[in-house]
């Protein structure tokens, strides 16, 4: 059993490989004083980055765990999750509303994917 780890920190890795399965550590927003939208698109555009790096893509997410600040931007943030997800492959999901690690933070991802 061979467990790769990736951008391996202290606290976390940001990617773990087992068993052909790419798990991401929770991603948020690049600027994380923007709104919902472009906190949104920033963040997947870090997963995109993550999974193209463990040889992955958005085709192959099989799991992903939204967290939202608050629910009453769950419209604006699903517009900009449903452009991003390619049609036909629309992952298993969850999104609930929690506390987020910092204040201004208004969405954090996390993903698991298979490995091509």
């Amino acid at each position: 059993m061979t467990i790769k780890r990736y951008q391996t920190a202290q606290r976390m890795s940001r990617i773990v490989i087992h068993n052909q399965t790419v798990y991401l550590c929770g991603q948020v927003a690049e600027d994380a004083n923007a709104g919902i939208a472009d906190q949104t698109r920033t963040m997947l555009d870090k997963v995109d980055a993550l999974l193209q790096e463990a040889g992955s893509s958005r085709e192959q997410i099989l799991s992903a765990t939204l967290y939202i600040k608050d629910m009453s931007m769950f419209a604006e943030m699903n517009a900009v999750w449903d452009n991003w997800v390619p049609e036909g492959y629309a992952p298993a999901r969850a999104c609930v509303e929690a506390s987020m690690a910092r204040e201004e933070l208004l969405v954090e991802i996390s993903v698991i994917a298979a490995v091509s």
